[in-house]
């Protein structure tokens, strides 16, 4: 436990599951209003070191570690990392806190995940903030893939564990060049950031903490229909704020992007259905603008955060 000069006090987390345990880090007064941070896709909670300390002091920040990624334990073998397990680790969270109401932060995979449990427990989300990140993940454009994206994922799983290999040791410049080679968006300070908590050291380098089982997020992903999805969103009762990176992952004006009609139709199914109560904000910066450049972000989700009705001046 230290002592943040920016954000108070900050302290390690550890909550049990069926499966080992679930690891966090919180910033604040337990006291306080709580907001649940959710990192992205084998990333871990040290992704909100750079944005947490520059938001409102008056809010409890809990940024968990999902399951088999930064120090949260391993799924025990033959359990899956689907989407449907990452959701119910939400619940588990909130039941060990004992929250009953809270705000979602979800960087790309975790507001995907916090947005399909503000779908499924409505009544618990009271503010849903998607970082370059959509609610919920539409089957347009991936038809053909859905099966494939299945089987690979099983064979995967049954591949890594039957080789047994030990996790592989690097130095720590090796692992940050190969983590940075993977990760164009990031850069090699917030690499560094992301691989002291996704890592440990051993008497000749570092290994990877994060379970090999978890590949691609497509093997995990629930895909839905839009009929699906438009259901969905109707029952959300939270206010919902996505702030989307010009540069991002999900870039719109990208020539040749895939997503482009999709992230379009969610984000018009979105206004139509929550009206004022959603708000969307275009951002400079890449998909982890979070990190690289969290004040470009900050006062967005500062106003979202502090305000009664959820309608900043600044919009």
């Amino acid at each position: 436990m230290g002592e943040d000069s920016l954000s108070g006090l900050v302290s390690e987390l550890k909550m049990a599951v069926p499966w080992g345990h679930i690891a966090a880090k919180a910033w604040g007064s337990q006291q306080s209003r709580p907001v649940l941070c959710l990192h992205g896709w084998l990333d871990n909670a040290n992704s909100f070191d750079r944005l947490i300390p520059h938001l409102p002091k008056d809010f409890y920040y809990v940024a968990m570690d999902f399951g088999g990624h930064g120090l949260s334990s391993h799924y025990s073998p033959g359990l899956p990392y689907y989407q449907q397990n990452f959701v119910s680790e939400i619940r588990r969270v909130s039941a060990a806190l004992k929250w009953s109401r809270f705000s979602i932060l979800g960087h790309s995979f975790g507001g995907i995940v916090g947005g399909t449990f503000s779908c499924i427990f409505p009544e618990m989300v009271d503010k849903l903030i998607l970082l370059d990140s959509i609610p919920l993940v539409l089957d347009s454009n991936e038809m053909e893939n859905l099966l494939t994206y299945k089987r690979k994922g099983i064979e995967h799983t049954l591949q890594v564990e039957e080789a047994k290999e030990p996790s592989r040791v690097l130095s720590r410049e090796e692992m940050l060049q190969r983590f940075l080679k993977n990760n164009s968006h990031v850069g090699e300070e917030c690499g560094e950031l992301l691989l002291q908590r996704g890592t440990t050291q051993v008497a000749t380098g570092v290994v990877l903490n994060r379970d090999r089982r978890i590949a691609w997020p497509e093997h995990s992903f629930d895909f839905i229909s839009r009929e699906l999805f438009v259901h969905s969103i109707k029952k959300l009762q939270a206010h919902v704020l996505l702030v989307k990176a010009t540069q991002g992952y999900y870039d719109v004006r990208r020539e040749h992007d895939k997503d482009k009609e999709c992230m379009f139709l969610i984000i018009d199914k979105l206004k139509s259905v929550l009206k004022e109560r959603f708000q969307f904000v275009e951002v400079p910066g890449n998909h982890y603008v979070h990190m690289n450049q969290p004040h470009h972000v900050t006062g967005i989700i500062s106003s979202f955060l502090q305000s009664r009705d959820s309608t900043p001046a600044w919009l």
